[in-house]
């Protein structure tokens, strides 16, 4: 019997494992209209479908990217990009890429075409978010430990919403700030070393546009100015670093839109196959238990091995 409900215990540990400590994974998108160099292989529409952490990410858009040629040093070959940026989101979780409605329709379709369009595009569908790191510090380390130098980000600049950026650091408050940037870099420098734009959760303090408007805006100026650009989208999902004591649930189905309101959101693809999965535990779970007692029923029926004969 002891060994009956050790086994028990442990099905039903690492069925909890299971359903309950699936990291939240979010999507990674790498583009250039160009390939601008960047890969001696033809890498278009690239999709690598292994779950990575960020710094793993961080470590293949240096190798596999070709960024390292463009933010590890100063010194070195002639950059062929003027602009790397990097775009934080808040909205994407990898569940969300095959999902019909889109809760910002506007991002699915310019991460979409962008992939699609782009001379070279790589797709990363799983990073797996840490619950004590925010994306943007987990990125720039992770340039900074795979640059031989340690010299990762030497020529960054940050959005006013990113929390890495310091005071002395230059900080772009809107849109047009990023425009002049690309101004000055495209008339006074042309050739020298890559701008790493960091543009951050939210992107402006004042700003309330949506998070795919604001792609499709920066795409749009960075067009315009005719430099040769790669952007890298990354998503970590709103709500991992304001309620880590939920965590490794990591399934936030209500995002607030106002202070007080919640809006409950539908239960996707990963949410109904958890519950189906516990579900199925429970049942086998009960299944087990009325097994085990009606067996031990049995076995405590004491009957007479032999019976008397019946007296005439």
């Amino acid at each position: 019997m002891a060994a009956v409900w050790m086994a028990l215990a442990v099905m039903l540990v690492a069925a909890a494992q299971v359903a309950v400590a699936a990291p939240v994974t979010a999507p990674a998108f790498l583009w250039a209209p160009k390939n601008y160099g960047l890969s001696p292989n033809e890498a278009k529409e690239v999709v690598h479908y292994q779950t990575i952490s960020p710094k793993s990410l961080a470590d293949s858009v240096l190798e596999e990217g070709g960024w390292s040629n463009l933010v590890c040093s100063k010194d070195g070959p002639q950059k062929n990009v003027d602009v790397a940026v990097i775009f934080l989101g808040s909205k994407l979780q990898s569940s969300d890429i095959s999902k019909d409605k889109q809760v910002d329709p506007a991002l699915a379709d310019i991460l979409k075409l962008s992939f699609s369009s782009s001379e070279f595009s790589m797709a990363f569908p799983y990073v797996a978010m840490s619950d004590d790191e925010a994306l943007e510090n987990s990125l720039l380390s992770g340039f900074t430990e795979n640059c031989e130098d340690g010299s990762g980000g030497n020529h960054i600049t940050y959005t006013d919403t990113c929390a890495a950026s310091s005071e002395s650091m230059k900080k772009h408050l809107n849109m047009d700030s990023i425009q002049d940037l690309l101004k000055s870099r495209m008339g006074n420098n042309p050739s020298g070393p890559t701008e790493l734009i960091v543009f951050c959760t939210g992107g402006f303090k004042d700003n309330a546009k949506s998070e795919g408007q604001l792609l499709l805006d920066l795409v749009s100026v960075l067009d315009k100015s005719g430099a040769k650009y790669t952007v890298l989208y990354a998503s970590q999902p709103y709500g991992l670093l304001e309620n880590p004591s939920d965590l490794p649930l990591a399934r936030y189905l209500a995002e607030k839109t106002n202070a007080t309101k919640p809006v409950l959101e539908k239960c996707d693809g990963e949410c109904q196959l958890k519950s189906t999965l516990l579900e199925g535990v429970f049942v086998g779970v009960v299944l087990l238990i009325i097994l085990i007692s009606g067996l031990c029923c049995m076995m405590g029926i004491d009957t007479p091995s032999r019976f008397e004969a019946p007296q005439d």
